[in-house]
C-alpha cells in the first residue's frame, strides 16, 4: 500500500492506517471462504468461479476507476508506472499461477489462513519465504540476465497493442461479463456431478 495523502498524514498514521485496512482486508478474506484453499483451487478444477469472478471485479473496479480520476487531473498513472519487463513477468506469473494450485494459497489468504491456525497455510508461508530468499542471495548468479531480459520500457498495454484507454476498458469488460457467465455454466456442470455432501464440503 502506498501512502495516503503524504502532505496531509504523517507516516506513523500512514503505517496504523494501513495496519487496519490489512486486518479488514484478512477479515474479508476469511468471512468470504477465500482462506479455504478448495476455493481457490475450484478455479483451475472448474467446480468454483468465485475467484475468477473477484478478480476480474477487482481489475475492473481499479481500472475503469484509475481511468477516471487520471482523466479529470487528480492523479497521475505515468507518474508510477514501472517499467515493463515481459518476459520475466510471463515466467513469474506462470510460477506463482503453479504455485497457486498446488499450495491452494495466494500470499494474501495464506497469511489470513494462518492467523487462523490452519497449519497447511504456515506452510505455505514458509515456502514463500524460502523462495523469497532463495532468490534474493541468488539473484547475482543465476537471476540476474532473466529478471532485465524483454525490456519494453515504460509502456502500458493499451500503447502496446496499439488502442484507446476507454476501448480496451470496454473490451476487458466484455471479456469479462463473458468470463463470468462461461464459467458460471462450467461451475454448473460440475455441480450437477456431485452429491449434495461434496457440494457442502466444497463451500460451493
Amino acid at each position: 500500500m502506498g501512502p495516503l495523502y503524504p502532505d496531509f498524514i504523517n507516516p506513523e498514521l500512514n503505517l496504523l492506517i494501513g495496519f487496519l485496512i490489512g486486518i479488514g482486508f484478512g477479515f474479508l478474506l476469511e468471512a468470504s471462504g477465500f482462506t479455504n484453499t478448495r476455493k481457490l483451487a475450484g478455479i483451475f478444477y472448474g467446480y468454483d468461479a468465485t475467484v475468477i469472478k473477484v478478480f476480474f471485479t477487482a481489475a475492473l473496479t481499479a481500472m475503469i476507476g484509475l481511468f477516471i480520476l487520471h482523466y479529470l487531473g487528480w492523479i497521475d498513472i505515468t507518474a508510477t508506472m514501472p517499467t515493463t519487463f515481459w518476459i520475466p513477468t510471463l515466467i513469474g506469473g506462470a510460477i506463482m499461477g503453479l504455485g497457486f494450485i498446488i499450495g491452494g494459497f495466494c500470499p494474501g489468504t495464506s497469511l489470513s489462513a494462518a492467523a487462523t491456525g490452519k497449519i497447511d497455510a504456515m506452510a505455505f508461508i514458509v515456502g514463500v519465504m524460502i523462495g523469497i530468499f532463495g532468490f534474493i542471495f541468488t539473484f547475482k548468479d543465476i537471476w540476474e540476465n532473466l529478471r532485465n531480459s524483454g525490456k519494453l520500457g515504460k509502456v502500458d498495454i493499451t500503447e502496446w497493442i496499439g488502442i484507446k484507454e476507454g476501448l480496451f476498458i470496454f473490451l476487458f469488460t466484455v471479456i469479462a461479463v463473458i468470463t463470468f457467465i462461461g464459467f458460471q455454466k462450467w461451475q454448473d456442470h460440475w455441480k450437477k456431478k456431485l452429491s449434495q455432501d461434496d457440494i457442502n464440503d466444497l463451500g460451493i
